[in-house]
């Protein structure tokens, strides 16, 4: 994609401060990080989200995120990690290139990425077991 920023920024257009580089991958510093050390994994082929990712590309990405959240973690000396991917506007994708979010998690550290549970009827369950499976 000509206009996509990510797509430039994997592909080494735009600098970036890059942790890792790969033949498929390029893991970045976020410009706007939501805790120290927050990290974008980018693949360099364009793919709008996990809908138009491909699967192979999906299991890569898993595995780095898995290696980098280790490496970092004992870099870093976080309490914890989350590993975040957003598909759609609505599920807060800003930004329409593949991306998986890297973030470490500190003790008191203000991230907010909780949500209050809610209850599961066997009706819902029972729909969505009929749908799906």
């Amino acid at each position: 994609m000509d206009n996509c920023i990510f797509c430039k920024i994997a592909n080494g257009e735009i600098p970036s401060a890059t942790l890792y580089e790969d033949n498929e991958f390029r893991v970045i510093l976020d410009l706007g990080p939501a805790s120290k050390g927050h990290a974008l994994i980018l693949p360099k082929a364009h793919a709008a989200d996990i809908y138009e990712l491909p699967e192979e590309t999906a299991g890569k990405a898993m595995i780095l995120a898995k290696h980098m959240a280790e490496k970092m973690k004992d870099a870093l000396k976080c309490d914890g990690f989350n590993i975040v991917q957003n598909n759609g506007e609505i599920a807060g994708q800003t930004v329409f290139h593949f991306h998986m979010h890297l973030i470490p998690r500190y003790k008191g550290d203000q991230v907010g990425l909780t949500w209050k549970p809610g209850k599961l009827s066997d009706e819902e369950r029972d729909e969505i077991l009929a749908k799906i499976k």
